[in-house]
């Protein structure tokens, strides 16, 4: 936009009325700047993200099943809002805590840690978990990697061709990771072994041998970004999640269309996850001329509102 095209948009003051649906307020965050404005933005190029023709790849960092969204990014799932699925380890691990029964609880920042660890309660933030609901997941994923073992003897896995088998064997249909094998979704998750999986895999090799390739997980995502007509991404956070992404589209002559980031980190420590979509155009992951937007705010403010802007 040029300095002459900004004063043909006038700032416009919200008007918040009684009864508003989520897509009547985010319209009034059209006519604001800052947050508002940027998280606007984001829905819009959200709403073309989400047209047939784009492969619509998904970043998931931070604790955001532990903070509650899991169910927001099941029912993305169930839709088809997301085609390709990258997070973290540590989320996936919380994803089967609640799957096997477990549960995060509402706690306090500022607790007593010390208190907490003679309890035998973990804080995540404001979250508090039982520690007995890891050896609960300890005992269950054991038994599920049995069973691939049982099903597959011989298999070298990759990552995600390994947690397709774990979902198929998680009973509970609001799993992340059984949602995703239901509707056919890979999820990539490249740091798997800096989690609770990682650590439970490795004690269970003592016992059987689980054959896992990581690096036959590139060759997945680059065919997806090879075959993707449009290619949009939606990042919560930054991370592995968010460079593995980026990172498929090094080897396609093309970078992503649609680019949208939630976060709270800035860009001047060059970290990732504070990095701007404009930066990844001079790597050549996001395409000259893509639509993009990033919004400072807690992911989970702004994830649930983009959401439900959009359904």
């Amino acid at each position: 936009m040029t300095t002459e095209d900004s004063f043909k948009k006038p700032i416009k003051h919200a008007n918040v009325r009684k009864d508003m649906t989520v897509s009547e307020l985010t319209k009034e965050y059209d006519r604001c700047a800052f947050g508002a404005g940027r998280l606007a933005k984001a829905i819009h190029i959200y709403r073309e993200m989400l047209e047939d023709d784009v492969t619509r790849f998904f970043g998931l960092a931070g604790a955001m099943i532990p903070a509650g969204m899991r169910q927001i990014v099941v029912d993305m799932i169930k839709r088809g809002d997301i085609g390709v699925l990258v997070t973290t380890g540590a989320n996936l691990v919380h994803d089967m805590i609640e799957a096997f029964g477990g549960e995060h609880c509402h706690g306090e920042s500022d607790a007593d840690d010390l208190e907490l660890k003679n309890a035998r309660i973990d804080r995540i933030y404001d979250v508090f978990l039982a520690d007995q609901h890891f050896t609960t997941f300890e005992k269950c994923f054991d038994a599920i990697v049995d069973d691939i073992l049982n099903a597959h003897p011989e298999t070298q896995f990759t990552i995600c061709d390994f947690l397709k088998e774990t979902g198929i064997r998680i009973d509970d249909r609001n799993s992340i990771l059984r949602a995703a094998a239901d509707h056919a979704v890979p999820v990539f998750c490249p740091a798997i072994a800096d989690s609770s999986i990682g650590l439970q895999s490795w004690i269970f090799g003592y016992k059987r041998d689980l054959c896992v390739d990581a690096f036959k997980d590139i060759r997945q995502i680059t065919d997806i970004c090879h075959k993707a007509e449009r290619a949009g991404a939606l990042f919560v956070g930054g991370g592995v999640p968010k460079n593995f992404i980026m990172q498929s589209m090094l080897l396609v002559p093309k970078g992503f269309d649609f680019a949208i980031q939630l976060t709270m980190d800035s860009p001047e420590t060059g970290g990732l996850s504070g990095a701007t979509l404009d930066e990844a155009k001079s790597w050549g992951k996001v395409g000259e001329h893509a639509k993009t937007v990033t919004v400072y705010s807690d992911a989970t403010i702004t994830l649930p509102i983009l959401v439900a802007a959009t359904i």
